[in-house]
């Protein structure tokens, strides 16, 4: 699990693609307990896309899947 800012988000999630995998699942997650809460979960790929599409304000944190056997 990481915390990250969210003008960090976008560069952190090319970083996940580079060094594991762009079909990594994860879930990222900002203003978690508040009203704007929102959680994406999905490849890194998918979840990468998803937040190039909006600005994103708000405390992250991103869980990051555990290697397949």
């Amino acid at each position: 699990m990481l915390y990250e800012s969210p003008h960090r988000l976008i560069k952190t999630l090319e970083q996940i693609i580079e060094f594991f995998d762009p079909q990594r699942l994860v879930s990222v997650s900002r203003e978690l307990t508040k009203f704007h809460e929102e959680t994406k979960t999905g490849t890194v790929t998918e979840v990468l896309e998803h937040f190039k599409q909006k600005e994103v304000k708000g405390e992250i944190v991103i869980v990051i899947n555990g290697k397949e056997k």
